[in-house]
């Protein structure tokens, strides 16, 4: 299918097209078998009717909240079927944080996966509008099982669906300050967004075999991890945890040909032993997102690996893929790359007019691919847009050869003395050092200078930099302004189940130091 011919489809009608084309291929590896396109598109199918049966109706919100393995897809893709809208669920949140999305979605139903039942139980009364409970494995009493449901002979419901406007998935943004944003995504949004990954990464169809560790409610593994190749004819190998040595083995295992990571999975892979190495030789390549990725540990892993790493970008709303370096083309190192076919970039001003090439803003985004807004939210979402173009916040500036370089998130910049101090630049230069394991920048308030940069680092094992070793090489390689006033060292840093790291956890460490009251405010 040309690309331009998906414009009118929804994900259930080209899933079941997929299945048609692909039907004896292996759509999902796990737990040692494959699950054929035909045998997915059945499993699915079946579930879809016993939501319906059990009175999920089209336009209902399920909250979907569960790890890694083949029956996340399956129910992804039931709720779609059943006419109702997903909303995938953070598994690292807590209770309180599980009970606002449900609550604030209005979600009709749950499915979770039977690790996560604690947690379900503990909300469980508070939840007046749930009145399906579906577990994937044992879950609480009296509720029903997604097997049972996939073994029933309910037909499937046969929703009429606007692509363009039926919402498909609701994703919670980590929201920094207040509450997080449900991000509308409709059919269309995410139809296109895999068609343009599928041409951006120059995927095969039928042939690419893709891990995916990185969580799968997350925007970046839902989209390219598990609704391409289950809409394209690839197969995706879902992991629970991550965990090197056992992504090693399943690469190896499965002959995988693609691997998605965010930074911080990166350079852990680089702990490997060498005699892993040899386990990664199926890859065409790895794909980076989710934040910026040091050039150091860039330079390092594919040194060890001979595997080349092509980072992109993209925020949630935007399905999420905006960019990537060309697969086999020019890349750029610490480039995000280009804009994606049938995605447009620019850099506007804070008036909404157009920068030009070089000049420093922030990075927006048009496309099909952009959400219908936030659930719920419509002065969140008029604010996030200037006119047809969404305000990704991040600053960024665009090249003379239309390469987009990210210099840092807008609410992150910090401000020393009325000039800007971008973290990320900082962090490249924490990366260079060899006793640098992890590393993370933010500002904090200062009566003198408005604010100043502090470094949290995380070091390798067995190193023994000082605080005065860090201040030494920063000054070598930054102005005065940008060098770290304060070094704090942590075991580890705080990240999200995406692996990237929470600067705000970064900034509550640093206000319990300097005694802010956070109860009282």
């Amino acid at each position: 299918m040309e690309p331009r011919e998906h414009e009118g489809r929804s994900l259930i009608d080209l899933q079941a097209r997929t299945a048609r084309e692909f039907a004896g291929r292996p759509a999902i590896l796990w737990e040692g078998r494959a699950i054929t396109f035909s045998e997915f598109d059945d499993r699915s199918g079946r579930a879809a009717g016993g939501l319906a049966r059990r009175g999920i109706r089209p336009g209902d919100r399920v909250g979907l909240y569960a790890i890694n393995c083949d029956a996340f897809a399956v129910a992804y893709f039931a709720i779609l079927k059943a006419g109702a809208t997903a909303v995938p669920i953070n598994v690292l949140l807590n209770p309180r944080e599980v009970l606002y999305i449900l609550e604030d979605s209005g979600a009709a139903g749950l499915i979770y996966h039977e690790k996560l039942a604690p947690q379900v139980g503990v909300i469980r009364g508070e939840l007046a509008s749930v009145s399906l409970f579906v577990s994937i494995g044992g879950g609480l009493p009296g509720d029903d099982d997604l097997a049972q449901l996939e073994e029933g002979d309910a037909a499937p419901p046969a929703p009429a669906l606007d692509p363009a406007e039926d919402v498909a998935a609701i994703i919670y943004t980590s929201g920094t300050t207040g509450q997080p944003k449900g991000a509308m995504l409709t059919h269309r949004n995410l139809v296109a967004n895999t068609f343009s990954v599928r041409e951006a990464l120059a995927l095969r169809p039928g042939e690419d075999v893709l891990i995916v560790v990185l969580p799968m409610f997350h925007s970046f593994a839902a989209t390219v991890g598990m609704l391409f190749p289950l809409l394209h004819g690839c197969a995706l190998v879902p992991l629970p945890r991550f965990e090197p040595e056992l992504v090693a083995r399943a690469i190896e295992e499965s002959r995988a040909t693609i691997f998605l990571g965010v930074p911080s999975m990166y350079g852990v892979l680089l702990r490997l032993r060498h005699e892993m190495v040899a386990r990664f030789a199926s890859l065409r390549f790895c794909v980076s997102g989710g934040a910026a990725l040091p050039v150091e540990i860039m330079s390092r892993f594919e040194e060890k690996f001979a595997k080349l790493i092509y980072e992109g970008d993209g925020p949630t709303e935007c399905s999420p893929v905006t960019c990537v370096n060309p697969i086999g083309g020019r890349r750029k190192i610490g480039s995000v790359g280009i804009p994606i076919p049938r995605v447009e970039m620019k850099i506007l001003g804070d008036d909404g007019g157009e920068l030009p090439r070089g000049e420093m803003g922030e990075i927006c985004v048009r496309g099909p691919n952009v959400m219908k807004g936030y659930w719920r939210r419509e002065e969140d979402t008029r604010e996030s847009f200037f006119g047809e173009w969404f305000r990704t916040g991040d600053i960024g500036y665009e090249d003379d050869d239309g390469y987009f370089f990210i210099v840092d998130r807008k609410k992150d910049m910090i401000i020393v003395n009325g000039m800007n101090v971008y973290p990320r630049v900082v962090e490249e230069v924490l990366y260079a050092m060899e006793a640098v394991r992890e590393a993370a920048v933010v500002g904090e308030p200062h009566e003198l200078h408005g604010e100043i940069p502090v470094a949290h680092i995380s070091l390798q094992e067995g190193s023994t930099a000082t605080d005065r070793d860090i201040r030494e090489h920063c000054l070598q390689h930054l102005g005065r302004h940008e060098v770290p006033r304060r070094v704090r060292f942590h075991g580890e840093l705080p990240k999200n189940a995406a692996g990237k790291i929470i600067k705000r956890q970064l900034r509550l460490h640093g206000e319990r130091e300097r005694g802010v009251d956070l109860v009282g405010g």
